[in-house]
């Protein structure tokens, strides 16, 4: 039997100091050991409150020209690279202790990072590592930027990616990493940032590259030179006299390190925006032409996922094989009971967005005996109260404790009724989360038999403590 993985966090703190590459501020980086569960951690130590920011997917509030991340008013920029090295050599839990709003840039690659944290060394914890494991497919795609991202199922985390800039100096590039722990020191984390010579005169007006210079990045020229251009870029980033000018050719950081290295960049960016989810994922990643942008919104893809995986583990029975939560795994999310429970079975539940539920109307239920006899019709009122309760499974997912809180509805909204529901029927129930301030939600439900609707409407409601039992001390 194969031994269970443990955490891991640094072995004793290490310190690291340069300037940022898009805000030219100069940085001291402090890498401390965490506890177990921890994660990684920001903390903006030259900031009065010394706040705290999680490298965390939840917390990304930018992607131009890098993944930044924030929290209660502060920010870290281009956390990329760090993050890359951090999970690529196999640490789970670190505080990384900061006097400024960017790490260092290096040299353009995760090296510099990699070096210091070999320095401080890796410490076993006594905490299991937690994997997420990916067991179907999952899948995005910018047709009009010809990017796709596919995660397929795997037993350990492996990345296929392919480039292709249509630039004589890039071509089509193509790498492939089989392992992370083997193979990311050695092929991947000295890879260093490239750009085409036209995207930097771009963001050197936009005065978004303060810190860059010939030795942090690979400079590919996109167009030819004029001497005017030249000077500029002469006087503003040191660019000496014999450098080329002409399109295709290399302009700044020497010769490549590897014949494509700028698509082993691309792959160290994404193992470091990928680490943004949190936990290690045995997935292989097929990506192509893939920037920050996508990495960033299939992360949002595999944390959903994850959610919906731990729900399903917390709360069914046994394997639902046509379905994601069966009516025993219902009863230990909903209070209600025969005859009010008005779903039978949970088919899709994205956390935060969506759910789709069905109910079987049977001739055997009570409310036919008096509506009507002789003429049995679904009451429409017990409909909303079917789309209701789907709506508050969903509500009960996005709190810490559900099983201790109620959904009770505020107000019902544009309700309408397109045809009749009779026994025989199968209701499937949708409920998407439109709005959410504290407590308070709103959603948008549909009922449909057969593909058409039978019912809509948009419902208001509140969640809120569930009073004590009978007999319960509060």
């Amino acid at each position: 039997m194969t031994p269970q993985a443990l955490q891991a966090t640094v072995a004793k703190p290490v310190t690291l100091t340069g300037v940022g590459l898009h805000t030219g501020s100069r940085a001291s980086i402090t890498f401390r050991p965490a506890p177990p569960d921890t994660g990684v951690v920001f903390i903006r130590a030259d900031m009065e409150e010394r706040p705290e920011i999680k490298a965390d997917i939840d917390n990304v509030i930018s992607i131009d020209r890098g993944t930044t991340i924030g929290a209660d008013g502060a920010r870290v920029n281009t956390v990329e690279h760090l993050l890359a090295a951090v999970h690529g050599l196999g640490i789970d839990n670190v505080y990384v202790e900061m006097d400024g709003p960017e790490p260092p840039v290096g040299d353009g690659s995760a090296v510099s990072f990699v070096e210091v944290l070999q320095e401080a060394g890796k410490k076993e914890q006594e905490a299991p590592r937690r994997y997420l494991e990916v067991d179907e497919t999952i899948t995005y795609s910018e047709p009009g930027r010809g990017v796709d991202l596919v995660v397929l199922p795997s037993d350990r985390f492996r990345i296929t990616f392919m480039v292709d800039y249509q630039n004589p100096a890039l071509g089509t590039q193509y790498t492939s990493m089989y392992d992370l722990e083997e193979e990311f020191v050695s092929e991947f984390a000295a890879a260093r940032t490239f750009c085409f010579l036209g995207e930097v005169e771009d963001m050197a007006e936009r005065d978004l590259i303060k810190g860059g210079t010939i030795e942090n990045a690979v400079v590919i020229i996109d167009h030819d030179v004029t001497e005017e251009e030249f000077k500029k870029l002469r006087d503003n980033f040191d660019v000496p006299d014999d450098a080329p000018r002409r399109m295709g050719e290399v302009m700044a950081g020497g010769d490549f390190r590897w014949p494509n290295e700028p698509v082993r960049h691309k792959t160290l960016d994404l193992i470091g925006d990928f680490a943004l989810l949190g936990m290690p994922l045995k997935a292989h990643v097929l990506a192509a032409r893939s920037g920050h942008a996508a990495n960033v919104a299939v992360v949002r893809k595999l944390r959903k996922f994850q959610e919906r995986r731990e729900i399903e583990l917390k709360y069914q029975t046994g394997k639902a094989e046509k379905g994601l939560l069966d009516p025993v795994a219902i009863q230990r999310i909903m209070p209600h009971r025969y005859p009010f429970l008005l779903v039978d079975r949970i088919l899709e539940l994205v956390p935060r967005e969506r759910v789709v539920a069905l109910k079987n109307v049977t001739i055997n239920e009570e409310f036919f005996t008096g509506h009507f006899p002789g003429a049995p019709v679904m009451p429409g009122v017990l409909v909303v109260e079917a789309m209701a309760q789907t709506g508050g499974i969903l509500l009960l997912q996005t709190i810490d404790d559900p099983a201790n809180s109620l959904v009770y509805f505020m107000g019902i909204d544009k309700v309408r009724f397109r045809r009749p529901v009779m026994p025989g029927d199968q209701l499937r129930l949708e409920a998407e989360l439109l709005k959410r301030k504290g407590r308070t939600c709103k959603l948008l439900t549909r009922a449909y038999v057969d593909g058409q609707l039978v019912a809509e409407g948009e419902l208001l409601a509140s969640i809120q403590d569930r009073p004590p039992e009978p007999g319960e001390s509060t």
